[in-house]
């Protein structure tokens, strides 16, 4: 798929982090199109959807995509292929908030099955950044 067509970005941030997290810098990031987020074009009209996975397992994450997807269609005229989910930073890597998300497998899994696209990370920490640098913190691509 290519960056030109998306729409809809959803940002599934982590319920625990949530209770600290404002989910600010996943939003700027996206907002400034860097971390995560730099082959979006800067130009395109891309609006972005934050929720959270609903805790552990992450049992909120089947209803939440599948009203974002229904909602788009319905009220936007968005089609399934448009959106791309991101799973946030504090979900996919070792960070600041705690190491990955035992379940990221099972959420994973979650999305396949709804058939939508996904990708991993969001918001890259200069702290969290410089700590996988120097061996604390499990390596991470984004």
């Amino acid at each position: 798929m290519e960056d030109k067509k998306v729409k809809v970005i959803g940002i599934i941030q982590c319920d625990f982090a949530k209770e600290r997290c404002s989910g600010f810098c996943c939003v700027n990031s996206f907002s400034k199109r860097i971390d995560a987020f730099t082959s979006y074009p800067k130009d395109a009209e891309i609006m972005v959807v934050p929720f959270n996975c609903g805790g552990c397992p992450g049992r909120r994450i089947s209803r939440s995509v599948a009203h974002l997807v229904k909602r788009a269609k319905k009220k936007a005229e968005i089609e399934k292929d448009e959106i791309v989910f991101h799973l946030s930073s504090c979900m996919v890597t070792d960070n600041g908030h705690y190491p990955p998300c035992p379940h990221l497998e099972y959420i994973e899994k979650i999305l396949k099955r709804k058939g939508v696209q996904y990708r991993k990370g969001s918001y890259r920490s200069k702290t969290a950044s410089s700590r996988r640098e120097a061996g604390v913190y499990e390596p991470f691509e984004f």
